[in-house]
């Protein structure tokens, strides 16, 4: 019967050392996970930070684009009403029916 004793004695301390053991090992994963997390979280926070500042900066870009764009567009009207208040005023200047010099009436004097 002691036998039995000690040999279920023994059991039971080595599955208590083997559960001690998994335990260990288990915190020792959950605490390594949470510092993966706390990283990960992290470096979450700064690329939102990012994706939030390209955001602005995309916005930004598009509204300069924009502005460019009409300022682009009013230049273009504006030299084509020029080139035709000028091929109007060569027309004019050119047809002696229009009450325009002479072709080859203007003499430069001085320079």
């Amino acid at each position: 019967a002691k036998h039995n004793y000690e040999m279920l004695k023994q059991s039971l301390e080595d599955q208590v050392a083997a559960d001690t053991k998994d335990m260990d090992d288990e915190k020792a994963a959950k605490a390594a996970s949470e510092e993966a997390k706390a990283t990960a979280e992290s470096e979450l926070e700064m690329t939102n930070k990012d994706l939030a500042k390209s955001k602005e900066e995309l916005e930004t870009a598009h509204s300069t684009c924009m502005q460019v764009a009409a300022d682009h567009e009013e230049t273009v009207a504006s030299r084509t009403a020029e080139l035709k208040v000028i091929m109007e005023a060569k027309k004019i200047l050119e047809d002696p029916s229009s009450g325009g010099a002479p072709s080859g009436c203007f003499l430069q004097m001085a320079a």
